[in-house]
């Protein structure tokens, strides 16, 4: 296998574990969000209200919004290192920062963690930023 190959084999199993992660969001999310409201809210139309109440049913949604922000972005990034054959260095880097720092931030953000988990954002942020770089170069 050549080494552009193998790059963007790489690039196919980032996209996959974004997708796990965003399962993971979604799990999150609806785990906490079940454990306050119950079974029968989750299983009906959740008409009204559908507000998390609790710290950690509000922080989940959050953190699912914040990422579902910056999902799309990643995935078109990535297909388009996909498409144009950019195996670069740079974009696979920039790939794999936003990719470990959005599963950091899962936990930052569920602990109340304050400057830190803000600071995982604008890390994250970077690597987007360096996907698009490496597809200029």
């Amino acid at each position: 296998m050549d080494a552009a190959s193998a790059n963007a084999t790489t690039l196919l199993v980032l996209l996959a574990l974004s997708v796990v992660l965003l399962v993971v969001h979604i799990l999150l999310q609806g785990n906490f969000a079940t454990k306050e409201r119950g079974l029968e809210w989750n299983a009906g139309p959740r008409d009204g209200d559908n507000e998390p109440k609790s710290a950690l049913a509000g922080r989940s949604a959050r953190a699912s919004k914040n990422f579902q922000e910056t999902y799309p972005a990643f995935i078109g990034l990535l297909l388009a290192m996909i498409l144009t054959g950019d195996t670069s260095g740079l974009g696979l880097l920039g790939g794999w920062v936003w990719l470990i720092a959005r599963i950091v931030y899962i936990p930052l953000y569920l602990g109340g963690v304050a400057y830190v988990r803000s600071l995982v954002w604008v890390v994250s942020l970077l690597g987007l930023l360096l996907m698009m770089i490496g597809l200029f170069l």
